[in-house]
């Protein structure tokens, strides 16, 4: 049998002629090419070169093994170009999801990061609310979702993905934009905006409050966080929003204020259960979680 770096050893010293030829081809020494070619032309008991005006060629008596031999050598390049083309993400697909509060900032940050990896991966992102992520795990949609709230699901599984906080944002004309923090209590005294508080997201930003069983009122209601933040920026209030919509300045115009309390914002990566994710799919967790626990997301303005 001949193994495959004989083959190639072979064929270089067939392509060039000589055995310093094929030590350059394959930048290796040509006494061991020669060694190499002597040994296997001995375990086959088949002489695989003749000498002709100064050049090896194929023997007449191994002229079919070297016809297969070309085989072969197409078949491993042909190898080698599928698996640099699955490494660069060439025919391949990722199909992840987000929530609204990780998709604004954090979710382009770490595509970036994925795209330079595989530049020739074909990536759709879907921004999902909770209702649509278990459906778009269960019926095979995407490998993985971006989450802001873990439930009990028998068919998926969540994995810790990043912990941050919670904000108090205000116009930059408002009273409190001079404040260096504000307390639950303070918030509670101005018209806010949010998210409805049925919505598990919502819950999350109404807790801080419910939890000190603090009466407050939501004036304007909005579907996404992102919305949330256009409308303070638009001096129709303040509110309380998670650390990952508003990181690196993505609203500019608003202050950021500490909540004194200093409330938890927990998220979560959503799969469905007993499945393994692929490379494309682990690359992708792998960076936004690396994303998303860098310092400095958030400056608190004084």
């Amino acid at each position: 049998m001949l193994t495959l770096r004989q083959i190639e050893v072979a064929r270089a010293v067939m392509v060039t002629g000589t055995i310093a030829g094929a030590a350059r081809l394959l930048n290796v020494s040509a006494p061991g090419i020669s060694r190499l070619m002597k040994y296997t032309e001995a375990s086959l008991g088949l002489r695989l070169f003749d000498r002709r005006a100064g050049r090896l060629v194929p023997s007449d008596q191994a002229r079919h093994v070297f016809e297969q031999i070309n085989a072969v050598f197409d078949k491993v390049e042909d190898l080698r170009w599928v698996l640099e083309r699955t490494q660069g993400g060439s025919g391949q697909e990722l199909l992840i999801g987000s929530v609204p509060s990780i998709s604004h900032v954090m979710v382009p940050r770490a595509i970036e990061r994925v795209r330079a990896a595989y530049p020739h991966l074909v990536i759709d992102i879907n921004i999902l609310k909770l209702e649509e992520a278990i459906d778009y795990l269960l019926l095979g949609k995407g490998e993985v979702v971006a989450m802001s709230y873990r439930l009990d699901h028998p068919a998926l599984t969540f994995e810790p993905l990043a912990r941050g906080g919670l904000f108090c944002i205000v116009p930059l004309d408002h009273p409190l934009a001079a404040r260096t923090s504000i307390s639950a209590e303070e918030i509670v005294r101005h018209p806010l905006i949010g998210i409805d508080p049925n919505d598990p997201y919502g819950r999350i930003m109404s807790d801080i409050f419910r939890e000190r069983g603090l009466s407050y009122g939501i004036t304007i209601r909005a579907r996404f966080g992102s919305t949330v933040c256009s409308l303070v920026r638009a001096g129709l209030g303040i509110a309380v929003i998670d650390q990952f919509t508003i990181a690196h300045d993505a609203f500019p115009g608003i202050r950021v204020l500490p909540i004194d309390e200093g409330p938890v914002f927990e998220t979560w990566i959503a799969m469905k259960a007993g499945t393994a994710l692929s490379m494309f799919a682990a690359s992708f967790v792998r960076v936004l979680r690396q994303e998303m626990a860098r310092p400095g997301q958030v400056r608190a303005h004084p």
